[in-house]
């Protein structure tokens, strides 16, 4: 009941202006700052452990703006997957190398974990002409990833592939020619994963960027999401050159070394809620 309720919300928000909407995500953002304290201490071991050298109050600070970033992200989804198409045609905003999804040829994206990914999403499906696809995992509320899923494929763009039906989908959407937006960069448990540094902390990380770009024969081509104003950014860099090579752990390290500089350029937008660090090297305490 209360996940039909919360989508009946979402459709309300939809023609709301965007400051409207931010607005009260900020308001949102400011109750539970105060109320969830699991997250709250989550984030902020987060960036305790990944900016040791920044005074206490300014991590402080950018756990906060990072919650209000992240449920305005979230009220976002109400015109993203609700609004008129033109409403969010104006509010995502494509730049940089876009030519690099002209023509067939297999491309993965790098998709971080920035509270924009969504939109990065829907703007690749509704303003690129090609046909998209990516991985995900089922919510638990059926009602709830019904409606995800409904979104996610608004434009008809996009194609979801389940992450229990294993690589043999998304090896083959890459050598058909569906660019697929890839999400590589969270803690998924110890299995398949490769302890490599991020910020200079060891993290568990699966290495199927390497593996998928491997296996379909794609260049990696990042795109980063950024919240502004008006809306999203939605950049579009060059392909990594070089990558991947034979070595998937010096590959995977890579990736955290350029994601690093992308967090460097917005850190308030990451995902600092989730547990990076919730996989440990044999041996070593937890960090939560």
């Amino acid at each position: 009941m209360l996940a039909r309720v919360a989508i009946v919300l979402m459709r309300l928000l939809a023609p709301l202006p965007l400051p409207l909407v931010r607005g009260l995500g900020w308001l949102l953002a400011q109750l539970l700052y105060r109320l969830v304290g699991s997250r709250r201490r989550i984030a902020l071991t987060n960036l305790a452990l990944c900016f040791p050298d920044m005074p206490a109050a300014e991590r402080e600070a950018l756990a906060r703006r990072s919650f209000v970033v992240f449920l305005q992200a979230w009220l976002d989804r109400s015109w993203l997957w609700h609004g008129r198409p033109e409403t969010t045609r104006r509010r995502l905003r494509m730049t940089g190398e876009l030519a690099q999804f002209d023509g067939q040829s297999p491309v993965l994206i790098f998709a971080p974990h920035f509270v924009g990914l969504d939109a990065g999403a829907t703007a690749l499906s509704q303003q690129i002409p090609r046909q998209f696809a990516t991985i995900y995992t089922p919510q638990s509320n059926l009602v709830i990833d019904a409606w995800v899923a409904r979104g996610r494929q608004r434009f008809g763009n996009a194609k979801l592939y389940n992450r229990a039906d294993g690589i043999k989908p998304v090896v083959a959407a890459l050598r058909a020619g569906e660019p697929v937006y890839l999400l590589p960069d969270m803690d998924f448990g110890a299995r398949d994963s490769v302890f490599v540094p991020f910020y200079g902390v060891p993290a568990a990380t699966v290495p199927s960027l390497a593996r998928f770009a491997r296996l379909g024969r794609a260049r990696v081509v990042p795109v980063v999401t950024r919240m502004t104003r008006q809306g999203y950014e939605v950049q579009v860099l060059p392909a990594w050159e070089q990558f991947p090579t034979d070595d998937a752990v010096a590959d995977t390290a890579r990736m955290n070394q350029r994601l690093q500089g992308y967090i460097d350029a917005m850190p308030a937008q990451y995902f600092w809620v989730h547990k990076r660090f919730k996989t440990r090297p044999p041996g070593a305490a937890s960090v939560y």
